[in-house]
């Protein structure tokens, strides 16, 4: 929220409705030249900024705070109720069994077998195959005999 708070002094904020729900917030953190600022639309009536971290998160984003604090709105209203701590606490308020001892645990017998997939192993080491689809073009035509690799003419070196 201390990060939210001080992005937003950063901002420009333009107010579009009466009843002070609906902002377009322009930010002006350090952009470069030639790069034109970005902007939001904030709507705090139905929770909603265009950054999407305000109704994703449940938490107010900097665009929120900075449109917020443009008409002097407590932004802690708009803070889930999942972020309080009586919430928090009352997910470890239940209590949770004591389990046995691990060596009277009864497990049940396996009733299948594994049986690995051989198409999912590993090629074997070595040259790699080719997956090249081979045509009439790759088909090589038979010489005669070897040639001699002193002169090159046919026949045994």
């Amino acid at each position: 929220m201390v990060a939210n708070r001080w992005m937003a002094r950063l901002m420009n904020i333009e107010v579009y409705s009466r009843r002070n729900e609906m902002f377009r917030v322009t930010e002006t953190i350090g952009r470069r030249p030639g790069i034109p600022p970005r902007s939001y639309g904030v709507d705090l009536r139905n929770r909603r900024c265009d950054c999407r971290r305000f109704q994703t998160l449940h938490y107010p984003c900097a665009h929120v705070v900075a449109a917020c604090a443009k008409v002097s709105l407590n932004v802690d209203q708009f803070i889930d109720e999942v972020y309080t701590l009586e919430y928090t606490l009352r997910v470890w308020e239940n209590e949770f069994p004591v389990l046995s001892d691990l060596s009277t645990w009864e497990v049940p017998p396996t009733t299948f077998e594994l049986v690995p997939d051989k198409g999912l192993r590993r090629n074997p080491k070595g040259r790699p195959q080719s997956s090249r689809i081979r045509n009439e073009m790759d088909i090589r035509e038979k010489s005669d005999g070897k040639l001699c690799g002193v002169c090159g003419l046919q026949g045994e070196a």
